[in-house]
């Protein structure tokens, strides 16, 4: 069976920073692209970030580039997102998410790409 884990959800303050990971069961770790995307309340799912397994295609929305790092572990089964200067607009729950390698151009900014998705971890950040 496959499953994501994530953690490192919490509450912080803006300008503070906080690391987010997620555990990877049952696939094989390194034939998928692994994302991070977000959803605040009341509104849809967004893109955050994803990384291939090598590391050589690393993207980032317009609305966390420079502030956001995502890194993975591909001998972990572990995906990283490192987030700093975090603003309030960043509260949301947080999730990851595994798309496996298809051939072709395919933008891995899109949520039906996924294959898997974990439950979320929730980050707060207050005023």
């Amino acid at each position: 069976q496959v499953e994501l884990e994530e953690s490192g959800g919490g509450l912080v303050q803006a300008g503070g920073s906080l690391s987010l990971s997620c555990a990877a069961f049952g696939l094989t770790f390194r034939s998928y692209v692994m994302g991070w995307f977000r959803q605040a309340p009341g509104k849809e799912r967004e893109f955050v970030a994803n990384s291939d397994w090598s590391f050589t295609d690393i993207y980032y929305a317009d609305s966390v580039k420079d502030r956001f790092t995502i890194s993975r572990d591909n001998t972990r089964n572990m995906v990283y997102l490192h987030m700093t200067n975090l603003k309030p607009e960043d509260t949301a729950v947080y999730y990851c998410a595994a798309a496996r390698f298809r051939p072709g151009y395919i933008d891995y900014a899109e949520e039906y790409e996924y294959d898997y998705w974990g439950q979320g971890t929730q980050v707060t950040v207050s005023s």
